[in-house]
């Protein structure tokens, strides 16, 4: 039994017990334990996030500062501070929304679960499921990060799972896919 893989820590930082088969996928079915085992997102997201939110508001708060400290004064530079402060509450607010993402697979289903104020929590059963795509944007290639979109019949239970490794990705994406196939073909 392996334990303590770095996707087996929790969003608290708890290590979930777990075991891998020989092809290295989690057995959700052989959790030790009745809960599910929660998986949490690696950390690149979190730097994705913070880098684009550092870097746009940053641009902003240069701009909002530099041009009306140029053309009216010193005093006028001021108007660099609310971007600013707004930059370091995003910083907090982005890393709290990123503790939020985990998921975790079971055995006839998939839980995804998110959100601060208000927690929700998805099941997409794999007999439902129609469509498992891995999709990259230019930005998060960069980083080294795809995402796995869950698309089912009925449209408000689509979900998806970002910033994953790209391995992780399509081994969740195949494993997703044989799953649905098999539960697909009981009904």
């Amino acid at each position: 039994m392996e334990t303590g893989s770095p996707q087996d820590t929790g969003p608290a930082g708890t290590q979930g017990a777990a075991t891998r088969d020989a092809a290295g996928t989690q057995g959700a079915a052989e959790a030790v334990g009745d809960g599910p085992v929660w998986i949490a997102l690696p950390p690149g997201l979190l730097r994705m996030r913070r880098l684009l939110l550092v870097v746009w508001l940053g641009l902003i708060s240069l701009a909002a500062g530099l041009v009306p400290g140029l053309l009216a004064g010193p005093a006028w530079a001021a108007f660099a501070l609310p971007p600013l402060a707004l930059m370091v509450w995003g910083w907090v607010m982005i890393g709290r929304n990123w503790r939020s993402w985990r998921y975790a697979e079971r055995a006839d289903d998939l839980l995804i679960s998110r959100g601060v104020l208000w927690r929700e929590e998805t099941v997409v059963p794999y007999g439902r499921m129609q469509l498992v795509e891995v999709t990259s944007g230019p930005v998060e290639r960069h980083f080294g990060l795809a995402s796995v979109q869950l698309h089912t019949a009925a449209a408000w239970t689509d979900a998806t799972i970002p910033g994953l490794d790209p391995a992780e990705a399509e081994r969740l994406r195949d494993r997703l896919t044989e799953l649905g196939e098999a539960r697909s073909a009981g009904l």
